[in-house]
C-alpha cells in the first residue's frame, strides 16, 4: 500500500483560523473544498495572495506542494494571516532545517493584535463622549 505523506500546520490571525495540509504535487489549491488556481482567486487581492504564499516563495519550493486549506472566520485579510502562519508550521513539518530561514523572516510568529474590547459607558473600546467644561 502506498504511504500517504500529509504535512500538515495551524494558523491563527485576529479571528480566522486556517488548517493548512502541504502534499507533494504540482502546485494544485483547494480551500474551503474548492478548487482554486491561484490564491488571487479566494483572496481577490494580490497582497493578500502574497502575504499567504510568502512562506512557500521564501524557501523557494513553488509547485512542489498541493494546498488543502480550510479556513473560517475573521475577514479576508485576517484569513490570509491565517494562512500564512498554516503553511509555515506545515513547511517546518517537512523540513525542520526550515526553521531559521522563516523565523528570520518573522514567518513563524502569530500576530498578536486583536480587537480590542468596547468597555462600559464608553462609545467604543476608547472613545468616550464629548465633554463640555461649561
Amino acid at each position: 500500500m502506498a504511504e500517504f505523506i500529509d504535512y500538515y500546520g495551524t494558523g491563527r490571525r485576529k479571528t480566522a483560523v486556517a488548517r493548512v495540509h502541504l502534499r507533494p504535487g504540482t502546485g494544485k489549491i483547494k480551500i474551503n473544498g474548492k478548487d482554486y488556481d491561484k490564491f488571487v482567486d479566494y483572496f481577490k487581492n494580490a497582497v493578500w495572495e502574497k502575504h499567504a504564499i510568502d512562506p512557500i516563495t521564501v524557501v523557494g519550493l513553488e509547485n512542489k506542494f498541493d494546498f488543502v486549506v480550510r479556513v473560517h472566520g475573521g475577514g479576508l485579510s485576517g484569513q490570509a494571516g491565517a494562512v500564512r502562519l498554516g503553511v509555515a508550521r506545515a513547511l517546518l513539518e517537512y523540513d525542520n532545517d526550515l526553521r531559521t530561514e522563516l523565523k528570520k523572516m518573522g514567518m513563524l510568529t502569530r500576530d498578536p493584535r486583536v480587537v480590542e474590547r468596547k468597555k462600559v459607558g464608553l462609545r467604543k473600546a476608547r472613545k468616550r463622549a464629548q465633554f463640555s467644561k461649561r
